[in-house]
């Protein structure tokens, strides 16, 4: 019951008053606060600008979750070895996700300067000032700290697959590629599945990157996020009940599509 009820007043209850708000005029400097129903709802809908921003979200989370997916099951297949090379290469790969977004962007943001490493490597790459690049940029550096998360989790799913297996397989002839088909990926979808609805979550609340390294420009909105437009228009613009719309449709997209996600891969796990 303590747990309940400090999840109820931490989660549930700002969670219902932000839905709440959303079917306000909220303003911090409008002396009443009106009931307007379904109003706010339509104007977001209407509004050119969320749209932007909700294809930007869409297009860095599905970035976000294949990239660190792929990636860190090759790493985690790479480092699957119980030496003291690995484990040391285990915490250096799991070493960003520990650091919050703001230091990781900060870090970064460094080294995408004009002057910064990576422009001394590949030359003059606008990669937080060009339009077509910078999206791309913030989705590589969420990319860059998930990662580590991901081989953690596949190496823990590796850890996990009986090694009698692999030796029945090796008797019976099977190559790498047949061994890790018919006997690692069917054992480790409990990981793939974890793996997908995190980086899927992560992906869509992206904040601080945007705010740190591009504060949604460039340009207008170019970059910007369902959640950081959420936080600008309801604490920068004041438009408090406009956001909490906002926020309410970024809920129940992110509960949707987490649910389908997490259906569909739960019934791939029963099939595996």
């Amino acid at each position: 019951m303590p747990g309940l009820f400090l999840y109820g007043l931490l989660v549930l209850v700002p969670i219902g008053w932000t839905v709440v708000l959303g079917f306000t005029d909220r303003n911090r400097f409008a002396p009443d606060t009106s009931w307007v129903g379904l109003d706010q709802f339509r104007r977001l809908l209407e509004d050119d600008q969320f749209w932007l921003v909700l294809r930007n979200t869409f297009v860095v989370t599905a970035i976000v979750v294949v990239v660190p997916n792929v990636l860190g099951l090759a790493i985690a297949l790479l480092l699957d070895r119980d030496t003291l090379l690995y484990r040391l290469l285990r915490s250096v790969f799991f070493t960003p996700v520990i650091l919050s977004g703001i230091v990781v962007s900060v870090i970064w943001q460094s080294m995408l300067r004009p002057d910064g490493v990576l422009n001394k490597v590949f030359g003059d790459v606008g990669w937080l000032s060009d339009p077509g690049i910078a999206l791309y940029s913030i989705s590589g550096i969420l990319c860059w700290q998930m990662l580590g998360f991901c081989v953690v989790v596949y190496l823990a799913g590796l850890n996990g697959v009986p090694k009698e297996l692999h030796e029945a397989a090796i008797v019976d002839g099977a190559g790498w590629w047949r061994r890790f088909r018919s006997v690692t990926w069917p054992m480790i979808a409990s990981a793939v599945t974890i793996n997908t609805v995190m980086l899927l979550i992560s992906g869509f609340k992206v904040y601080e990157h945007v705010l740190v390294l591009t504060n949604g420009g460039p340009g207008r909105n170019t970059t910007a996020s369902i959640a950081f437009d959420v936080i600008e228009k309801g604490v920068r613009g004041d438009r408090i009940g406009f956001a909490a719309a906002e926020a309410t449709i970024m809920l129940c997209i992110i509960v949707a599509l987490s649910g389908l996600v997490l259906r569909l891969l739960q019934r791939r796990e029963v099939h595996l």
